[in-house]
């Protein structure tokens, strides 16, 4: 059987799931990383993690709508300016945009503006995001690319439960104001052993999940568990060896990580949920392109949400699902 008639099974395969209503509870199969404690879902270990940072930090301040203290578009930045550590939860990122003027030209700024007298490293906020399967437009977009166009921030997103312990913690106690965006669809779907103990996940530092020689895969959050099961998929129908790598951190991302996959496969595929037109898969695709052209067998690949305000009905449609992915591989390697 060659790939054009794979293709044509998967199209078929497509179809039928379609039609069954497990197509519409969730477009990813959770894959759990390995690890020893306590057996928690993310919304526990996100819960943990500010739980530790409260209790070996006495001028932490944990607020948001969630949190029910309120304020925090009017109140995170004057707290963490004056030292104290800030901790502020902002319910869905789709509410993000009324501060966004405070995160981009001030927090961001106010080291710079000051020469170093001033700052809001003591800042981090935690931000629900992405598809959740009933959100439609107001509560699943992916923002993150909005955030990594301004130098001062770091913005981070985990896969799982003891990332997201890990990350946020790093962040928390980092002298940068720091973004964390949390796939909302992660929260109980995603569940691991996480460590009941503190410790941090580096910045600014990609995780390679699967080894492959053939195509690099990459994402973050949520996607990456689309492409692990794609990376499965690609080896049993197409027998071709993908690379998953989970960019975790979007500014600063891992370029030495990206780069040398890149070289060694040939073929990268970025796929994440926000839209196609500046996604920060973007970012990535002009990078590789510029640093690895003369290893490449063929033009990077994206495979994204569409360009269009985030559907209801049409969620499955939208979301770059698995079977986009194989897709896409297919055309990769056949270029």
């Amino acid at each position: 059987m060659n790939m054009a008639q794979v293709a044509r099974r998967l199209v078929s395969k497509v179809r039928s799931e379609f039609n069954s209503s497990s197509f519409f509870r969730s477009h990813f199969t959770y894959y759990p990383t390995l690890g020893t404690g306590k057996k928690m879902n993310m919304f526990s270990a996100i819960n943990n993690a500010l739980d530790l940072a409260l209790n070996n930090d006495q001028s932490s301040l944990l607020f948001g709508e969630d949190v029910g203290f309120g304020g925090v578009f009017r109140f995170a930045i004057g707290v963490a300016n004056t030292g104290a550590t800030a901790i502020a939860e902002i319910q869905f990122a789709d509410y993000i945009f009324p501060s966004f003027d405070q995160i981009v030209n001030e927090a961001a700024k106010y080291r710079y503006r000051s020469g170093g007298l001033f700052d809001c490293g003591s800042l981090t906020f935690r931000v629900p995001c992405g598809a959740v399967g009933h959100g439609a437009l107001y509560h699943s977009q992916s923002p993150e690319a909005y955030f990594a166009h301004t130098p001062g921030l770091r913005v981070v997103v985990p896969r799982g439960p003891i990332k997201a312990k890990g990350l946020l913690l790093a962040c928390i106690s980092d002298p940068n104001p720091c973004i964390v965006f949390e796939p909302k669809s992660l929260y109980r779907a995603a569940v691991e052993e996480v460590p009941t103990e503190y410790y941090t996940s580096e910045l600014g530092k990609a995780d390679i999940l699967r080894d492959g020689k053939d195509v690099t895969l990459i994402g973050w959050g949520t996607q990456v568990h689309v492409l692990l099961e794609v990376a499965e998929q690609a080896k049993l129908h197409f027998n071709v060896d993908c690379e998953v790598i989970d960019l975790v951190s979007i500014l600063p991302w891992d370029t030495n990580t990206i780069c040398t996959s890149a070289k060694k496969t040939g073929r990268v595929i970025i796929s994440h949920e926000a839209p196609f037109t500046q996604g920060f898969g973007s970012e990535l695709a002009s990078y590789i392109q510029e640093k690895c052209f003369l290893y490449l067998e063929a033009p990077v690949k994206r495979v994204t949400g569409w360009d269009t305000p985030f559907p209801n009905v049409f969620e499955p449609f939208y979301l770059p699902d698995k079977h986009r992915c194989l897709s896409a591989i297919n055309e990769i390697v056949n270029f």
